[in-house]
């Protein structure tokens, strides 16, 4: 009677499907990692680098800052930047400038002739003003005492400007008689003014607006128009350090006939963007980068900050820059690496530790432990027993092609980690056995079938021998 052993071999299916398990686990436990440690880091990055919100005070709120502030408003959320400007109008420039020296304003536009607040660092020159010294053709001033006891009209678009040419003059070595300033109003005409008896025009007119105004082509088209040098520039930026020395250029005023016919040197004042000297370095740097690197979608019809320029970096200079604002200018900027060397760091410990607690999960929780060389010995020796019952060849080489089996799947098991070599020496003694117990059961097998075709048949009993035994009953009854 054959008889049919079930053993379960090791075979490719289940290989495959423990390989493929824990192949798929290591991929995603990979992914988690690296999905969990990005979010992480992201999250600290917003938690630490949220939308900063900075507050623009203005003072007009249809005035040049106020439609700047505006611009840069725009700019920032064009460039998705996590700045938000909120502009507050204060009503007038020194509202504005009073509400950002008590610290309720982050950034301010002021012009150096102002009280400038103690805090205040520069971040960019946005525009010049400039002092321009008019007088008929062919009448040249060579200093301020020409102008002694002669009339001068001031063209002022405000008071703070009829000032600071009344200053000036005064800081001047020979200063005119006040008295014979006069304030005009803005817009009057120059070659009128001079029909009047002035012998000079004075005014302060942005560096931007200058080449725009074709008026003073026209007053030197019609009579003449003198633009003179201050010769004092330099003695007067010492004397009043909101000055800053300045130079137009020839043709700047007018180009046919050509107005000045050479670069004339005079004095100007600045208009600054400010912020507050506790403004973090890196946060202002942000922004002066934001800034240099837009400045064209920044500029205002008018010709404001249309030609934006980096802030003097100089200990010395009369507002001193913001060290992030000079970081830049300066191009002491970080770089990639030194700027996120501390995110980079929060990373890699991040990185490390949701990676550890995932290797451990994977490791004693989820993933498909390989067999044991040792456990597989049992199947091995559950063969050697069937193979005692064995009646026949067949069933042998079944058991044989079993075994095989088992130590292929063995070998390829510790090949690919789905086996270990745990007890694999007694794996090998029991593999060893039962091959040879088949072996010997397969020759006892085969000898038992020579014997039985080699034995000779049994001879028939001859018929009459019944018939004797019959006789020698009877005779004996």
């Amino acid at each position: 009677m054959s008889v049919e052993a079930p053993i379960p071999p090791v075979g490719k299916r289940k290989r495959t499907r423990i390989i493929k398990s824990n192949r798929v686990q290591i991929f995603l436990f990979v992914l988690l990692t690296l999905v969990l440690t990005f979010a992480a880091v992201w999250g600290a990055r917003i938690y630490l680098k949220n939308s900063e919100a900075l507050v623009f005070a203005v003072g007009d709120p249809n005035g040049p800052e106020a439609r700047f502030a505006g611009k840069l408003a725009a700019m920032l959320k064009s460039n998705y930047s996590r700045f938000k400007v909120q502009i507050v109008a204060a009503g007038d420039n020194a509202k504005a400038l009073a509400k950002f020296d008590r610290n309720e304003a982050n950034l301010a536009v002021l012009r150096t002739d102002t009280k400038v607040p103690a805090r205040a660092r520069a971040v960019a020159i946005l525009d010049h003003d400039l002092v321009l010294v008019l007088s008929p053709g062919g009448k040249k001033i060579k200093s301020a005492a020409d102008l002694k006891k002669k009339k001068v009209a001031v063209i002022a678009e405000n008071e703070s400007n009829a000032a600071f040419i009344r200053n000036m003059l005064e800081l001047a070595d020979s200063p005119a008689a006040s008295p014979l300033v006069q304030v005009v109003p803005p817009g009057s005409a120059i070659d009128k003014l001079f029909a009047s008896g002035f012998a000079a025009v004075i005014t302060i007119a942005p560096a931007s607006k200058v080449m725009k105004d074709k008026s003073y082509q026209q007053v030197a088209a019609r009579g003449g128009l003198t633009l003179n040098a201050i010769e004092a520039a330099k003695l007067l930026t010492r004397k009043y350090p909101a000055l800053s020395e300045e130079t137009v250029e020839s043709g700047t005023l007018s180009s046919s006939p050509t107005i000045p016919v050479e670069d004339v040197d005079t004095v100007g004042l600045k208009w600054m963007l400010v912020t507050q000297s506790r403004m973090s370095t890196t946060t202002i740097a942000e922004l002066a980068r934001l800034i240099y690197e837009n400045k064209s979608e920044l500029g205002l019809e008018s010709g404001f900050a249309s030609r934006i320029e980096p802030a003097a970096t100089d200990k010395d200079a009369f507002i001193i820059a913001h060290p992030g604002a000079a970081e830049y200018i300066n191009d002491d900027t970080k770089s990639f690496v030194e700027r996120y060397s501390d995110l980079m760091y929060f990373a890699a410990a991040v990185l490390g530790i949701i990676g550890s607690i995932c290797a451990t999960l994977y490791t004693k929780v989820t993933r498909v432990a390989p067999e044991k060389a040792s456990e597989l010995a049992t199947q091995l020796l559950d063969i050697g027993e069937d193979c005692q019952d064995a009646t026949c060849v067949d069933d042998l080489d079944r058991m044989q092609d079993e075994l095989e089996k088992i130590l292929r799947g063995v070998v390829i098991g510790l090949r690919d980690g789905t086996i270990s070599g745990d007890g694999l020496e007694t794996f090998k003694l029991g593999y060893q056995f039962v091959r040879d117990e088949i072996a010997m059961r397969r020759d006892a097998l085969q000898r038992h079938a020579n014997d039985a075709a080699a034995a000779p048949a049994p001879a028939a009993a001859p018929a009459h021998e019944d018939n004797v035994v019959v006789v020698k009953t009877a005779q004996s009854a």
